[in-house]
């Protein structure tokens, strides 16, 4: 099976071709670079693999959460590609394929991803025998010091969320982080593999139904929520 995967959710744009046991990728930290990048890195997979597009046999997608721009432009282009060549999709949490990033041990595994507004996108996963993560929580949008984790004696945490909150999300495990990592973005590569079992038991999409999850609905902060001062309606 040849599977295309990409995921632009946060900082990292990146795209990886899963074919048999074979995995070719490309992966850049090009913040709003993205739209320009993802499909010339599609084809240089491809063509480093020796594939053509119509030897695509499936689509996988970042669904999110993370950057709102990057999640719909992920989605957007996973969805154009299987409608062209008629391909199923399958959608994988941007966190699960964060939490690939750790190490493949007994640790519970926080992924946290910057949301910026104060607030971080966060999960808890565990890494199964077959080397995969699974959720052992919902993957939630809050401020970091109301972060609710399950309970857990030993911590892996992975994401520019502990790069920023470091301090505070301490405090919400019940120990230190045995590993801890805030340089790590979702990868394709942990995409594809995520997504492969889906695939092979036919567990997939219609491109129209890949959709994108932000778990936050509002995109921005008003000036007020900023601290910043008020336009004076006189002037408006």
């Amino acid at each position: 099976m040849n599977l295309l995967a990409l995921d632009t959710a946060t900082e990292a744009c990146s795209v990886a071709l899963l074919a048999g046991d074979r995995l070719v990728e490309r992966s850049e930290i090009m913040p709003r670079r993205h739209a320009e990048h993802v499909l010339p890195m599609a084809e240089a997979v491809l063509a480093e693999a020796g594939l053509s597009r119509s030897q695509i046999d499936g689509i996988a997608v970042g669904r999110g959460p993370g950057a709102f721009t990057g999640v719909r432009l992920g989605v957007s282009v996973a969805q154009g590609l299987a409608a062209a060549l008629d391909r199923p999709v399958v959608t994988v949490s941007s966190l699960a394929a964060l939490a690939m990033e750790a190490p493949r041990d007994d640790a519970t595994v926080l992924a946290v991803i910057d949301a910026r507004m104060g607030e971080v996108y966060a999960g808890a996963f565990r890494h199964e025998a077959d080397g995969l993560v699974r959720p052992i929580n919902e993957e939630c949008v809050c401020a970091p010091d109301v972060l609710t984790v399950p309970d857990a004696s030993v911590w892996s945490v992975v994401g520019t969320g502990w790069g920023v909150y470091a301090d505070v999300i301490g405090t919400r495990l019940a120990s230190r982080p045995r590993w801890a990592e805030a340089q790590r973005y979702p990868q394709a590569r942990h995409v594809a593999r995520l997504a492969a079992p889906a695939f092979a038991a036919g567990r997939t999409l219609a491109p129209e139904e890949a959709l994108p999850v932000y778990l936050r609905n509002k995109v921005a902060q008003t000036l007020r929520e900023r601290g910043k001062p008020q336009p004076n309606p006189d002037f408006l």
